[in-house]
Order: structure tokens, then C-alpha cells, then sequence
């Protein structure tokens, strides 16, 4: 299927992560739609990423940006201004599952809460000027976490349900220019930072097959290639009349009947 997302600019956060991270998939499966991504994160590991893209002949740019600051997201803002002067879709990625309980101190509380909610704030805050001139849309990427809790990660849990709190309120700020804000919900998916978790588990194999068994559909984990399809399809024209929704990619982990999960 045609997306229609050739040549439209699309602004994704925390994009420059491991290889086979969801924010360094969706910028793949950008690329492969004809799309200019523009990744903003603050790992080096971007200008690999923004060379390697354009050396397929695809016009991409990396902007080394510490997303817990919001004055190097403003200046992100003006180099994407000057470079493009659009921004077709914006998807706030960035998300640290950080551990910063109810025993941390105040500053990792701050901290946390900073780079995985207000970011998505700042960022929207200095694009949306260029997303009203195309009436493009805004997509925050979210985690169950929020939803369901998990224990120990008060920051993280804050933050992301801070994160569906301002989709909905986008979608309302500004339906009257046009502009979609939808939220991708993600659970167990198979990143490469699960796996490395999975490996310091003393029993981390058995943790993880017990994981498994209580996704419903399939009995497995999500995959970012799935995950970065949806974000895809939530951005592109396809889904012109959705807005103000929380889209849950994971297998019915979070809200199908337990009763499914009977061996």
C-alpha cells in the first residue's frame, strides 16, 4: 500500500538508538516510503544512521540533541526550519523505562519526567509552527506502563501518563487547524534493550517464556517492524479521520480477557 508519505517531512524523536530499536525502525520503514526523516536524539550513533541513509541517496538529517533539555529542542526546531520549513508528522519517541522509583531522589524524578513527557511538550511547542503550515499531525508513542503499572518506575509512569493526557489535549487544541495527535500504546515488544534485560536476569529465559505465554495473539512479543507499521499508517493520510486515539500494539496483552490464556 502507498502511504503517500514521499517527501513528507517526518520529525522522529530518540530515533537513534540500537539498531532494531522502535525509533531506529521507524526511521527505516520512513525511508522505505520515500519519507525524510529526521532524527533528533542525543546518541552519536545518528550520524551513522543520517550517513548511512544518505549514502542510499535518501535525504535524511540527525540532529545531536539532549532531549531533557528544552532550549537544545528549541534549537533543533530552527535547524529543522531552516533545512525544510515543514514538518509533515512529528512522533515523539523518546522513552526511557529509567526505574526511578518511590526511593529516588527528587532530581532522578525530575529528570525522568523531563525527558520522557515534557520533551514531548517542548518539541511539539517549537514544531507546531511548521506542522500548521502542511497541516501535518503529531504521534506520541506511549508504553502500558502507564496504564497498567509495573512497579519501582514512578517517573516513567508519570511521565508516559502525562504523555496520553496532552494527545487528547492536542487533538482538541488543534482540530481546529486540521492538525491529528494520536498515541501508539506499546507493551512487551522484542527491542533490543529488552533482550539485553532479559540477559541480566539470573533466569531470564524462563522470565521471558513466561512473559510470552500471556501475550494472547500468538503467544509472542511484538516486533518493532510492527510497531513502526502502525506508526506509519497513523501518520499517513490513510487515517485522516483518527484523532485523539490510544492505539494498543500488543498482541491483546493489556486489555483481552484473561481467560484466553489458559493452557
Amino acid at each position: 500500500m502507498d502511504l503517500g508519505l514521499k517527501g513528507k517531512v517526518v520529525v522522529v524523536t530518540g530515533a537513534a538508538g540500537i539498531k532494531g530499536s522502535i525509533g531506529e525502525t521507524i526511521v527505516q520503514h520512513l525511508a522505505a516510503e520515500g519519507a525524510i526523516p529526521v532524527i533528533v536524539c542525543r546518541n552519536d550513533r545518528g550520524y551513522g544512521y543520517e550517513k548511512a541513509l544518505q549514502d542510499q541517496g535518501i535525504d535524511a538529517l540527525f540532529i545531536k540533541t539532549d532531549l531533557s533539555d528544552y532550549k537544545q529542542i528549541e534549537q533543533a526546531s530552527k535547524v529543522i526550519e531552516k533545512k525544510y520549513g515543514r514538518v509533515d508528522a512529528l512522533i515523539n519517541n523518546v522513552g526511557v523505562n529509567d526505574g526511578v522509583g518511590l526511593d529516588a531522589s527528587m532530581e532522578d524524578f525530575m529528570y525522568s519526567v523531563k525527558l520522557n513527557m515534557v520533551s514531548y511538550f517542548a518539541m511539539t511547542k517549537y514544531c507546531l509552527p511548521m506542522i500548521k503550515k502542511v497541516k501535518g499531525n503529531i504521534l506520541n508513542i506511549g508504553s502500558k506502563v502507564a496504564l497498567t503499572g509495573q512497579g519501582g518506575t514512578s517517573g516513567y509512569a508519570a511521565a508516559k501518563g502525562g504523555v496520553y493526557g496532552l494527545t487528547r489535549e492536542w487533538a482538541v487544541d488543534l482540530i481546529k487547524y486540521g492538525i491529528r495527535s494520536n498515541a501508539i500504546v506499546i507493551a512487551e515488544s522484542w527491542t533490543p534493550a529488552y533482550d539485553n534485560w532479559i540477559k541480566t536476569l539470573e533466569n531470564g529465559a524462563e522470565k521471558l517464556q513466561a512473559i510470552v505465554k500471556k501475550i494472547p495473539l500468538e503467544n509472542r512479543m511484538t516486533m518493532p517492524a510492527e510497531i513502526a507499521d502502525q506508526c506509519l499508517f497513523t501518520i499517513s493520510e490513510k487515517s485522516s479521520h483518527t484523532t485523539g486515539q490510544f492505539i494498543t500494539v500488543d498482541g491483546g496483552y493489556v486489555h483481552l480477557d484473561r481467560a484466553l490464556l489458559t493452557e
